[in-house]
């Protein structure tokens, strides 16, 4: 018996690789459009294609049927690091990016959907580039292991194993996974063309609203002005508001919708849990900015929502400069750098089911200080948690914030302050964006030294893949037979 099948793992790189060469493909019409130079794309594209074709001819031999959880956390975690390790080459072949460890940031941000850049004059950018800044969201969005199970249906890493390694789906809703895939693929389209559509109505061009729609629905947040969604008027950031909260929303729940099933839609904890958290922390800061300062209702209503659901679905569009908020705006804005989005979404971060989770198990603790003979359950959706699942679920958060504080150190020790340390791992683990002190809205990751940049960069990595992922490829049992 091996420990990992490699000509799999490789076969899988291949197809991998492949994903990226179509996806620099899809930027030649906007190459063609603006009159741009195609060097950057067709090179990037060769490079990659050649590299898939390497890779396919080295894996003919491997067989599929021996495919294991193993190979799938290692195969998973090499396809983030690698696609975006050639994800930066457009940057870099442009010139746009010369600096390898920037490009590598960049690109990095853009897949794991983070929307942190190092870029301080986003408007200059070439559109093609601009363009791919916001498509690597929207790939990383869906993610690369769910469209692996389309293109490849011939690894019959059958679905689900590959399929639950990916953040964005932990819920089994059918079983047959390709099934799964193609209706989250189809409901993702669809949320994606229509605010297309709708931002176009408003003061966006056919281009803003794509690329927009690409950050929004990915819950990315690459914009193509400097200062974001401030550039735009009211009807805009409305309607991103919108779509980011919609995004931030289970992609199970929309399976539910779509088939008519609205009982397992009203037994959803999380996302009650979710709407409430946004709708309380929301209203309080509606009425900080209110009281604090000579904005109208509605102004600090449109501000407080908008920025509070951008940190919470880890979007990271900004409409305004919270820095300049009342410190305790900017305290909740901290604290919720660490909620997440729903579980079944392209959101990150610790995510709404483990907080409910972990409530629900403090007052366990309390019910038992009462009655300390009772035996109770902590129960999710009607259903008990079988205890293992509770403590990996309690385990990770722990983990998570441990990560956190250890990232933070290491960040401060190249030379960053506390706050704009804390704040960039924390925003770079959750995959929201801009963060608070010299990384803030208006700001970028442009005059971080480049070792914490190369941290900052793992971690985005690390936090996409819900960090055990990751972990587990280190630990000593996983080299054991």
């Amino acid at each position: 018996m091996k420990l990992i099948n490699p000509l799999l793992i490789i076969r899988i790189l291949s197809t991998i690789l492949l994903i990226e060469t179509i996806s620099f493909i899809l930027c030649l019409p906007v190459v063609f459009i603006y009159r741009e130079s195609t060097f950057p794309f067709l090179v990037s594209g060769a490079i990659t294609l050649i590299l898939s074709a390497i890779c396919y001819l080295i894996s003919r031999g491997a067989d599929s049927d021996k495919f294991s959880n193993r190979d799938g956390f290692l195969s998973v975690t090499l396809s983030w690091v690698i696609f975006s390790i050639l994800g930066s080459l457009p940057y870099m072949i442009s010139g746009t990016i010369p600096s390898f460890i920037n490009a590598f940031f960049e690109s990095t941000s853009g897949f794991s959907t983070t929307g942190s850049s190092i870029l301080q004059n986003v408007e200059a950018l070439p559109y093609s580039i601009l363009f791919w800044r916001s498509l690597t969201h929207w790939i990383g969005g869906i993610g690369m292991i769910v469209i692996l199970i389309i293109i490849l249906p011939s690894i019959k890493a059958t679905g689900y194993q590959l399929f639950t390694l990916e953040s964005s789906m932990r819920e089994k809703i059918h079983a047959k996974t390709k099934a799964i895939v193609f209706r989250v693929l189809f409901i993702y389209l669809g949320l994606t063309l229509a605010e297309i559509l709708l931002l176009n109505l408003g003061d966006m061009n056919l281009f803003d609203s794509i690329c927009h729609s690409f950050g929004t629905v990915a819950t990315g947040g690459f914009s193509t002005k400097n200062d974001s969604l401030a550039h735009f008027g009211s009807y805009s950031q409305y309607i991103v508001m919108i779509f980011m909260l919609l995004a931030g929303t289970s992609q199970v729940i929309y399976y539910y919708i779509v088939k008519l099933n609205f009982k397992k839609v009203k037994q959803n904890e999380e996302l009650w849990f979710y709407l409430a958290v946004v709708l309380i922390a929301g209203t309080i800061a509606t009425i900080i900015l209110h009281v604090n300062s000579v904005r109208t209702l509605e102004e600090s209503f449109r501000e407080g929502f908008f920025q509070i659901i951008s940190v919470i679905t880890c979007t990271g569009f900004t409409s305004t400069d919270y820095l300049v908020w009342p410190g305790a705006a900017l305290f909740l804005i901290f604290l919720l750098m660490f909620s997440g989005a729903s579980t079944g979404s392209t959101g990150g971060g610790i995510r709404m089911a483990r907080h409910l989770i972990v409530l629900k198990n403090i007052k366990n603790i309390f019910v038992k200080l009462n009655h300390p003979k009772s035996i109770s359950f902590i129960k999710l959706n009607g259903k008990s948690l079988a205890e293992n699942t509770n403590i990996s679920i309690l385990s990770f958060v722990v983990l998570y914030l441990f990560l956190f504080v250890l990232g933070t150190i290491i960040v401060v020790i190249t030379g960053v302050d506390p706050v704009t340390a804390s704040s960039s791992v924390a925003t770079c683990m959750a995959g929201i964006g801009p963060g608070l002190g010299a990384v803030g809205p208006l700001s970028n990751f442009s005059g971080i030294p480049e070792a914490a940049k190369v941290i900052l960069s793992l971690l985005m990595i690390i936090g996409r893949l819900e960090i055990i992922t990751v972990f587990t490829i280190f630990t000593r049992v996983f080299w054991k037979l």
